[in-house]
């Protein structure tokens, strides 16, 4: 019983972060639009968090800041230009 009270608390806890890393995603232009720096530093500090919990796989973590960077990146060259 007990287990099982621990896991639903977990799980609401876990989708909870996982929905917040949504919105963060969203806001920090995901859909390829122009990307606001400040959102993606605090969508990089939330997957880092999460990947600390242990809510996100440490690998995805990386795999997704690896992205963010690179668009990142790509997004302040073609500004430059």
């Amino acid at each position: 019983a007990k287990r099982a009270r621990q896991t639903s608390v977990r799980a609401l806890r876990n989708r909870r972060v996982l929905t917040h890393l949504r919105g963060l995603a969203k806001r920090a232009g995901a859909g390829g639009e122009t990307r606001d720096v400040n959102d993606v530093r605090a969508l990089i500090s939330a997957v880092d968090k999460a990947a600390k919990r242990g809510i996100i796989h440490k690998n995805a973590a990386k795999r997704r800041k690896a992205r963010l960077h690179k668009a990142l990146a790509a997004g302040s060259a073609k500004s430059a230009e």
